[in-house]
């Protein structure tokens, strides 16, 4: 069962150019996580310094493994530091995979 992560971040925006290179250095290492599909980074037309990760696991534990990996931890220190509220991470599946089969 595939998981999708979503996050949202928000900065002020003289921190975006710092923010967009931390999540770079953090997707450069998530590609080679095993597990890992697929990612994108969204920023908002209508909210200046709102960005939108999106990103697509094997599944729940392959997600959590990088979750809790100390390179992740790392970098992400140093990105919620610039941040003007936490984090926001959701995790997501097709509504699907959990129903028994046939239906």
């Amino acid at each position: 069962m595939t998981v999708k992560i979503i996050m949202e971040r928000t900065v002020s925006p003289d921190q975006q150019g710092e923010l967009l290179e931390l999540l770079r250095r953090l997707r450069a290492r998530a590609v080679a996580q095993p597990g890992y599909v697929t990612g994108e980074t969204l920023t908002s037309v209508d909210k200046p310094g709102t960005h939108l990760v999106i990103s697509t696991w094997h599944s729940l534990q392959d997600w959590r493994a990088w979750e809790n990996d100390p390179d992740r931890l790392e970098i992400l220190t140093k990105l919620e530091s610039l941040l003007n509220t936490p984090s926001k991470v959701a995790v997501f599946t097709e509504p699907w995979a959990s129903l028994p089969e046939g239906i």
